[in-house]
């Protein structure tokens, strides 16, 4: 457990410059076995790498164990976020989320997401050299930014990029909150992001639109409504959460893909000729695509598969025990903190041959649209990402425009 009240904090934050499990997770299941306990913060922690308990702790949501982040994450994303929030708020909260990223929502989205992908794409060439990750964290800040909140990318894009990127480095910190630390750094660009969100709300008051143009439109409606449960500190923390996700997970995974790519001949052949069949099938070559052409990508959902696998976007996952739970031959007391390890599960050499091997053809004949006991990239049980299809249409016409238009 580590020392008293700090336990073993400054072990579990030490960087990890590789694809693999973590060192502070693989030396542990090396010596205690899949599930063990630590003290992280000051508060008791029981970490899972098993497979079947994860599942176990996913379907139980609710009933058994229930969404807990450390304190320190509520102070960044917010004590109203919607990680924390349960039951029928969470759920009314998700259904609002899925009316903006649901399937009928991405079919109109498609064109709009492929054409700023082109223009992405076109900006870049100008330039010598780009950092990817930043590059296309803008490209995809210039998507969600415009359905989240109206934003127009060609005036102040900067502003909240640079606010994004000090709450991004700071977010898994050592929770030091004094000036220069990265802690404090994110906590204040949080503040300079929810201001930014309360003045485009209050603006919004004073100047209703007659009709819905995007999500901050549909949140104030609900909060005009009579009998809302919702809450003008709810809404704030959800726009955030929902700013910082799209800027920050789908990027980091379009900078994968390119990397792989780079190192693998073989898969950029396939994923090439798949996207070249899709326009020489089509009748005139400059419609754009359509949802059954999306559909149609085989190879590059097993190439998304595979990269979503080795990212761990999410490394740590966590939940909190509502009661004693037995598993096996351990017990989990009640009020203890549980947190999953994905990597663990996605490197497991027992269900993925090679795991460390970039292998898109690993999933060939694989149909995944939920979590699994193996796969859980996208979180899993009742809290399963939604936005999770909306990040598979922006990888997926991103690399449409990429391979069929660059080298």
């Amino acid at each position: 457990m580590g020392w008293p009240l700090l336990g073993e904090t400054i072990q579990f934050f030490a960087p990890n410059t590789s694809f693999d499990i973590s060192p502070f997770v693989k030396e542990r299941m090396q010596r205690y076995g899949p599930i063990f306990r630590t003290s992280l913060v000051g508060r008791p922690v029981i970490v899972s790498t098993d497979p079947n308990f994860n599942y176990f702790i996913f379907q139980q949501e609710g009933k058994l164990f229930q969404s807990w982040y450390p304190y320190t994450f509520t102070e960044i994303f917010g004590r109203q976020n919607v990680g924390s929030l349960h039951g029928f708020m969470y759920k009314y909260l998700k259904n609002m989320v899925l009316n903006l990223f649901g399937p009928e929502s991405l079919k109109n989205m498609l064109p709009e997401v492929e054409k700023i992908a082109n223009n992405n794409l076109k900006r870049w060439l100008g330039q010598t050299s780009i950092e990817m990750k930043e590059a296309s964290a803008k490209m995809i800040f210039d998507i969600t930014g415009k359905k989240l909140i109206s934003f127009d990318s060609e005036n102040s894009t900067g502003n909240v990029s640079e606010n994004f990127v000090a709450f991004i480095k700071g977010l898994i910190s050592f929770p030091l909150y004094f000036p220069g630390t990265a802690y404090y750094k994110c906590l204040q660009g949080r503040k300079k992001i929810l201001k930014m969100l309360k003045r485009m709300l209050e603006e919004r008051k004073s100047q209703p639109r007659k009709e819905q143009s995007d999500f901050f439109d549909y949140v104030l409606e609900e909060l005009q409504s009579k009998d809302t449960i919702l809450t003008e500190t709810i809404a704030l923390d959800l726009m955030f959460v929902l700013l910082f996700a799209s800027f920050e997970t789908t990027s980091l995974a379009i900078t994968l893909a390119i990397k792989f790519l780079h190192e693998h001949p073989k898969v950029l052949k396939e994923l090439t000729e798949e996207h070249e069949a899709i326009n020489r099938r089509r009748e005139n070559a400059s419609y754009g695509l359509t949802w059954k052409e999306y559909k149609s990508m085989k190879f590059t959902f097993q190439f998304i598969n595979e990269t979503v696998r080795l990212a761990n976007i999410a490394p740590v996952i966590f939940r909190k025990a509502l009661k004693d739970i037995n598993f096996k031959e351990y017990t989990i007391p009640a009020g203890w903190a549980v947190m999953v390890s994905p990597p663990a599960v996605h490197l497991n050499p027992a269900k993925y041959e090679d795991p460390l091997q970039f292998n898109p053809w690993r999933w060939e004949g694989k149909e995944i649209n939920g979590a699994s006991r193996n796969f859980m990239a996208f979180g899993g049980g009742m809290r399963f990402c939604v936005g999770t299809d909306f990040t598979k249409v922006q990888m997926a016409v991103f690399l449409h425009c990429f391979v069929t238009k660059y080298k």
